[in-house]
């Protein structure tokens, strides 16, 4: 079966911060939005979101024709998707949700119409259980936020069909990311399985008083974290091996893998750890508001973005690459 991927329209289900992040990225690139949300003033909220990212977007560039007027909030799940030329979900993340909200979706929807979903760690073969034509029902899970990161997990269920996963990543190619095709169907995909790992480490770090939440921060944005954004992990360690690269990086360090350095099982999540890392991140936060926070932190990832595709450039690489 042939899919659609040259979409005009972007229907968005679920209008949250990942939804708006969805919206504002499509808006962006000059297409017309249809949402709905159940939320009685999703709207207000929803345009909100749009607008506090937009600045960024024009930073970026914008496609030819692309308006916030482009955008219009539906009351209905079928009117969302009747003529919409690609579907986002972006619902909580429960199972009898998107179950339900999928089954509709996919009755109103055209059958050549692709249908992704924004979870971050439900499996497609559940959730997709009753679809119609599952075939062209697939996760497109991105990362906050929707409209500056480029990377998008793309995962197909048990009916998906090879096609459909090839069409997908055309259409978020077309948006501007970097689709990566997780192979097999495992809970949290690769990139929060990874993140999930850091994430416990650095609880158990607060939980034993070993660091605050920001020096932990600081660990990350100083350190490693500033290697990620342009090499990852694997070929960071390559260099780390010298001239034998990784074979002897793997001799050198591979035994440090049996030491206890690390914890894996998160820590109970009692009131005091609550409490140190809410407190803790309190603190960072200082006087700024959220929408402050979210310009700052927007405004930094399009240095970073620009900083790596000149880079890339100056060496002959392609930004992708």
């Amino acid at each position: 079966m042939t899919f659609i991927t040259d979409i005009k329209t972007f229907a968005a289900i679920g209008t949250g911060v990942i939804g708006a992040g969805w919206i504002a990225r499509a808006l962006a690139h000059g297409l017309d939005v249809v949402a709905w949300d159940p939320a009685p003033d999703a709207e207000a909220a929803l345009r909100t979101r749009v607008a506090n990212a937009w600045p960024a977007l024009e930073k970026q560039g914008l496609a030819a024709g692309a308006s916030l007027q482009r955008l219009r909030v539906v009351p209905s799940v079928e009117e969302c998707v009747r003529d919409a030329d690609f579907i986002q979900e972006s619902a909580p993340e429960r199972l009898d949700l998107k179950c339900s909200l999928h089954a509709r979706i996919s009755a109103a929807a055209r059958p050549d119409v692709l249908i992704g979903s924004s979870t971050s760690g439900l499996l497609p073969s559940e959730f997709y259980a009753d679809a119609t034509h599952p075939e062209r029902c697939i996760v497109g899970h991105p990362f906050n936020p929707v409209y500056l990161l480029p990377l998008v997990e793309v995962v197909g269920g048990e009916k998906t069909a090879p096609a459909a996963i090839e069409a997908a990543k055309s259409i978020y190619q077309a948006l501007g990311m970097r689709p990566l095709h997780v192979r097999k169907e495992v809970p949290g995909f690769i990139a929060d399985r990874l993140l999930e790992a850091l994430w416990r480490e650095a609880l158990h770090l607060v939980k034993d008083g070993v660091a605050t939440t920001a020096e932990i921060d600081d660990a990350i944005r100083f350190g490693a974290g500033l290697r990620w954004s342009f090499m990852g992990s694997f070929l960071t360690y390559t260099l780390a091996g010298g001239p034998a690269g990784m074979r002897h990086f793997m001799a050198q360090f591979g035994p440090a893998l049996k030491l206890p350095w690390t914890y894996l099982q998160a820590p109970e999540l009692t009131d005091g750890l609550i409490d140190a890392v809410v407190e803790g991140t309190t603190e960072q936060q200082g006087s700024r508001s959220l929408d402050e926070l979210e310009r700052y932190r927007d405004d930094c990832l399009l240095a970073v973005l620009e900083a790596i595709k000149t880079t890339k450039e100056q060496h002959g690489l392609q930004f992708a690459e």
